[in-house]
């Protein structure tokens, strides 16, 4: 079952990253300094490689977190629930804060990643304590 849910944390904090960023895409690509086109959309469009790197980044942190959580006894979803979001705010915002901070890029591009990488996280250790 492992792998299972794992692939199902994977899938659900993707889906997520794709209703967070369609909800936030304008300030987001005002805030990275996306280049637009005409209508508005990223010059160049979506390359489906980076969707596809997305999703194995995301099955990398799913895996990890049920290392972590197997290692730390975490079996309830309240406890995976509060742990994924401390991973998320604790751990993975502050480091795109760092990374931000030295790319002199605005503090609203750390609110909106690192906000979806809190509720993302949230919903791993959810669904990685389901089953």
């Amino acid at each position: 079952m492992e792998i299972v849910n794992t692939l199902v944390a994977a899938a659900v904090a993707f889906a997520a990253g794709a209703v967070w960023y369609m909800k936030l895409a304008d300030p987001w690509m005002t805030a990275a300094g996306v280049q637009r086109d005409a209508s508005g959309q990223p010059e160049g469009g979506q390359n489906p490689m980076i969707l596809a790197f997305t999703f194995v980044m995301q099955l990398v942190v799913a895996g990890m977190m049920r290392h972590v959580f197997a290692s730390s006894g975490i079996d309830s979803v309240g406890g995976g629930l509060l742990s994924g979001l401390g991973i998320g705010l604790f751990f993975i915002t502050p480091w795109i804060a760092i990374n931000n901070a030295n790319a002199m890029r605005p503090p609203m591009l750390t609110m909106i990643d690192g906000g979806y990488a809190t509720v993302a996280c949230g919903l791993m250790g959810i669904v990685l304590t389901l089953f």
